[in-house]
């Protein structure tokens, strides 16, 4: 009889594991069942993120084969359209860009006053400050257009710095205004005592630092004053300014080129067909870039 007693009970006790067996299993079904909702939508997110990404790169593919189309039909490429854009703001230049390049009339120094730093477009690597050639070209437009308000005779041209002689001389044979280049006398404006007095009206300064007796003189007797002034000049007294590179041959040559020009297309001289061509203002041995390095070992620190 307790053979029989415990044989029941081990009975219950299977049965209950087994019980217990199978509602776990129920359980993990039904989490089984829970979860795999969730797992579908994340995988239908991810699918559709894909679709997203491969209509976007095949909409991108769609517009590159459109755009080259369009290019070949028109036959334009995008240098082309550089080169377009860049003529329609030379168009209005007074020579070719060009020319302001190899003239080297956009390389300052490396000092560079307040007065001059509106102008001042960048900074190369040995520290020469460079101006923008579109303010160049404006000023000088400016320049020409206050010089001929004067009389040949009124003017003066001061340019005691060697390197533009020679296109000074050129220049005063052109227009017929009176040039003082390597010296100036000193007084010659002021002292009326002088047998050598001469009374004008506008004095072009070449720069202020190396003709600054000139510069003083003309303001002492208060006349006009029309300067050319590269980065390290003070725009002091003067009544109208030029800016570029006053210490270069080839940049002081095209400046007078371009102010001989204009003056005598202003006042109908019949010199005007005998200017040079502008190969021969900036055509003086040795390149801009060569005269640039001599200013940036000099430093061009005051006129020097």
């Amino acid at each position: 009889m307790a053979k029989k007693k415990e044989s029941k009970e081990e009975i219950a006790n299977e049965e209950k594991v087994l019980d217990n067996y199978e509602e776990k299993q129920e359980e993990k079904e039904i989490e089984e069942e829970d979860k795999t909702p969730k797992d579908k939508k994340k995988l239908e997110k991810e699918a559709e993120a894909e679709s997203f990404d491969a209509s976007l790169e095949a909409k991108k593919k769609k517009l590159l084969e459109r755009a080259k189309k369009i290019l070949s039909e028109e036959g334009v490429k995008s240098e082309e359209l550089k080169e377009q854009v860049k003529g329609e703001k030379r168009t209005d230049m007074l020579v070719p860009l060009e020319e302001y390049i190899n003239s080297g009339i956009y390389i300052g120094t490396k000092v560079v006053t307040p007065d001059m730093r509106p102008f001042v477009y960048r900074r190369r690597a040995d520290g020469l400050a460079i101006f923008n050639t579109d303010l160049i070209d404006e000023k000088i437009k400016e320049g020409i257009k206050f010089l001929s308000k004067f009389n040949a005779k009124d003017i003066v041209l001061v340019c005691k710095r060697q390197a533009g002689w020679r296109a000074a001389q050129k220049f005063s044979e052109l227009t017929g205004i009176k040039v003082f280049a390597k010296k100036y006398p000193a007084g010659i404006l002021t002292n009326s005592s002088l047998p050598e007095f001469f009374e004008n009206e506008l004095t072009i300064v070449s720069d202020s630092w190396v003709d600054k007796n000139a510069l003083n003189d003309t303001l002492k007797v208060h006349k006009k004053i029309l300067m050319i002034c590269d980065t390290n000049n003070f725009s002091y007294g003067a009544n109208q300014i030029i800016i570029g590179n006053n210490k270069s041959s080839k940049s002081l040559g095209i400046i007078f080129y371009l102010l001989a020009r204009g003056f005598c297309e202003a006042h109908n001289l019949e010199t005007l067909n005998q200017i040079p061509n502008i190969e021969w203002w900036i055509g003086e041995q040795g390149s801009s870039e060569e005269e640039a390095r001599k200013k940036a070992r000099s430093g061009a620190r005051f006129g020097v």
